[in-house]
């Protein structure tokens, strides 16, 4: 079970007022931890993206490649070879 985390996060200025906008009547949140956990996911959603984009990019390159740029590995040279990265 993942664990708890508690944080205390002090804004002033330009920042609390953007925070104060978004939260509470006419606001898109109901409070302040709502608001910070929904931009954590949105953060967290991106940085998935960013991999999956970086994932997606790497296949499409590795499909790409002439059959004669593959070697036929055996798990035992894999290991070794992920040993060294």
């Amino acid at each position: 079970m993942p664990r708890m985390m508690t944080l205390n996060v002090r804004v002033s200025g330009t920042l609390s007022e953007f925070v104060a906008e978004n939260v509470g009547d006419g606001g898109a949140y109901d409070n302040v931890s709502e608001y910070v956990r929904d931009l954590i996911r949105r953060d967290k959603e991106r940085v998935d993206a960013q991999r999956f984009s970086r994932l997606q990019a790497e296949l499409s390159r590795a499909f790409a490649a002439p059959d004669s740029a593959y070697q036929p590995l055996d798990a035992d040279a894999i290991i070794a070879r992920n040993r060294c990265a």
